[in-house]
Order: structure tokens, then C-alpha cells, then sequence
């Protein structure tokens, strides 16, 4: 799939500039839990999309020698809070391959961030009890996402922490 979509965006626009990972869902998956099934899916779709995707798209961003990649990890691939440890896992898995992509096409001038973000108004965060008022906004996201991709090659920003409550 991720092969489909790089040649499908390099037919349509002749390249491909900038690749945006915002994969998640989050479901419950306690360290003690032995039906893997919860922690198989979300590694499948937190962790394996986004790097099938990477992968596909690599390519045609080295080739502008400024490419970008902005995963939007979340502050679980940062610290672990509560009971539920497959998102955290998976999210540890992704700023892994954040950081690997980054070693690995650096180079080539593409440039790769992790932003983390607590919670942000969205569907996923339904499951908490904070105000939805109270998180962080999407377009306050969307705005650092711009200003990620925007930055030249020499002020790169590996990781962003974005928080709408105090992280202790």
C-alpha cells in the first residue's frame, strides 16, 4: 500500500516533498494481558503503516535534498502513564524508526521530527476524562507541523513536545 501511494503521488505531482505519519488508535492492552490481538493491531497500524509508508516515500524525498517527515508520535513514545502499555510500545517503536530514518537519510538532506503531543482534540481522546476544551488544539498542531516542514536544513528540530497539561 505504502508503494502505491509514493508512485500514485509522484505520478500526480511529479514529487514528493514532505511526508506527514499521523497513524494511531489506541486500544486497551494491560502488560499482563496474554490475547496479543490489541497489541498486534496497534503495532500494525502505530508502528508498521508509517514505516511502510517512510519506506515507500524515502526514495523520492532524498532525491529533493530537502525532504521532510514529521511523525506525529505522541507523548507516549516518550513516557508510559496508567495501565494500558500496548500504545506506549507501539509509540516507543515509532520514535525508534523516527530517529533511525533520520540517521539514515540525514545526508541526503532529509530532515525527520517526532512530534509529541499530549492530548490533543480528537476522536482518540474521547477515552479521557479531560475537558476537550483543555487539550491542545488540532490547528495548534497543524500550525508546528508547517512550521516543521518550513525550516531549512540547518535549523532542524528532532523532537517536539507539545503539552496541554504539566508532564511530572
Amino acid at each position: 500500500a505504502g508503494a502505491n501511494w509514493a508512485s500514485a503521488a509522484e505520478q500526480r505531482f511529479g514529487r514528493i516533498d514532505v511526508l506527514i505519519n499521523c497513524a494511531g488508535v489506541l486500544l486497551h492492552y494491560p502488560i499482563d494481558e496474554e490475547d496479543e490481538s490489541a497489541l498486534d493491531t496497534m503495532l500494525e497500524i502505530n508502528l508498521k503503516a508509517p514505516l511502510r509508508l517512510t519506506r515507500a516515500a524515502l526514495p523520492a524525498l532524498r532525491e529533493t535534498g530537502s525532504g521532510r517527515i514529521v511523525n506525529l508520535v505522541s507523548m507516549s513514545g516518550k513516557r508510559v502513564k496508567g495501565i494500558s502499555a500496548g500504545y506506549s510500545i507501539s509509540k516507543y517503536a515509532e520514535m525508534a524508526m523516527t530517529h533511525a530514518t533520520r540517521n539514515a537519510a540525514w545526508d541526503d538532506g532529509v530532515r525527520v521530527t517526532a512530534l509529541c503531543s499530549s492530548w490533543v482534540d480528537t476522536d482518540m481522546a474521547q477515552v479521557s476524562n479531560m475537558e476537550r476544551e483543555k487539550m491542545t488544539r488540532r490547528e495548534d498542531v497543524a500550525e508546528l507541523v508547517k512550521t516543521t516542514i518550513e525550516l531549512p536544513n540547518t535549523a532542524h528540530l528532532n523532537e517536539i513536545t507539545v503539552n496541554c497539561q504539566l508532564e511530572v
